[in-house]
């Protein structure tokens, strides 16, 4: 009598189980550990080395991508195009970064769990989502800084859960103009 409960108690746990497991795509469950920096690489001729990079600040240019909805990360995890993340060449899968929007000085805090953009000239292939909450998404790709950052436990929560991270104060005056300038001189 024993075992009879004791199967019928595990047989809807095993059933939902088996069921999710069909329909699941064999991805990778969005977590932040292990955090993968992985071989180098090379993609149509050029070679990528992924490291590190803890004080990685950069600035060139970001596009965004979205069709791919339902394809497999690099990091294993399923593509969501509402969700806030990025492909990014070298850095660690995952890793958060802040990105602004050097034409308008918007800031998000975006969590990159993919490899990418393989198009001269970009930095970081962002998710539909991100590119909408920088106002970029009609242009299809814009001038930006990517910046490594820590962010709160919080915020990285929100965004393993495909939220939004809290919002930041867009950048303005002085330091957007730097950051402009340094663009332009690194573009050449």
């Amino acid at each position: 009598m024993r075992r009879t409960n004791a199967l019928r108690l595990l047989w809807p746990a095993a059933l939902a189980l088996a069921l999710g497991a069909c329909a699941g795509g064999n991805y990778r469950p969005v977590s932040d550990t292990p955090v993968r920096i992985g071989p180098a690489y090379t993609i149509r001729g050029t070679t990528y080395v992924p490291a590190a990079a803890p004080t990685y600040d950069a600035v060139g240019y970001a596009s965004w991508y979205g069709s791919e909805s339902g394809n497999r990360t690099a990091n294993g995890e399923q593509f969501r195009p509402g969700w806030i993340t990025a492909a990014h060449t070298t850095l660690p899968l995952p890793t958060y970064v802040e990105v602004t929007a050097l034409d308008s000085g918007r800031r998000i805090i975006v969590r990159v769990n993919d490899r990418g953009p393989f198009a001269r000239g970009r930095l970081i292939d962002l998710s539909r989502a991100a590119a909408e909450q920088l106002g970029m998404k009609a242009q299809g790709h814009a001038p930006v800084r990517i910046r490594r950052v820590e962010p709160s436990e919080r915020d990285r929560e929100r965004l393993r859960k495909g939220k939004a991270a809290t919002p930041l104060p867009p950048l303005a005056g002085r330091e957007l103009q730097r950051l402009r300038e340094r663009l332009a001189t690194e573009a050449r």
